[in-house]
C-alpha cells in the first residue's frame, strides 16, 4: 500500500501574528508526521487573502484557515495533536 497525498492550504495574511504561529506548528506537525512509518505524502500550500477577493470574502473573519484536501480543519488557532491525528488517520 502505498501512502496517500495530503494536500494542506494555510490561508492568511502578511503581518498577521496568528497565521506566523499556525504556520509554525504545520510545520512542525509536518516534519513529525513525515518521520512515521507509512507517512502520507504531505504537500502545503500558503495563500493570502490579499491575492485572492474569493478567500478574503469567505475567510476574512477566520484567518488563519486550514484546509486538508481542500476542508476546513481548524482556524485561528492550530492544535497540533488534532492536526496530527488527522493526518496519520487515513
Amino acid at each position: 500500500m502505498t501512502p496517500r497525498d495530503i494536500r494542506l492550504t494555510l490561508i492568511g495574511k502578511p503581518g498577521c501574528h496568528l497565521c506566523d504561529d499556525a504556520r509554525e506548528v504545520v510545520q512542525a506537525v509536518m516534519t513529525e508526521v513525515e518521520a512515521s512509518d507509512a507517512a502520507p505524502t504531505l504537500h502545503l500550500d500558503e495563500r493570502s487573502i490579499l491575492d485572492d477577493e474569493a478567500l478574503a470574502e469567505q475567510y476574512a473573519e477566520e484567518i488563519p484557515v486550514l484546509l486538508i484536501d481542500g476542508e476546513v480543519h481548524n482556524y485561528w488557532r492550530i492544535d497540533p495533536v488534532r492536526l496530527k491525528t488527522a493526518l496519520l488517520a487515513g
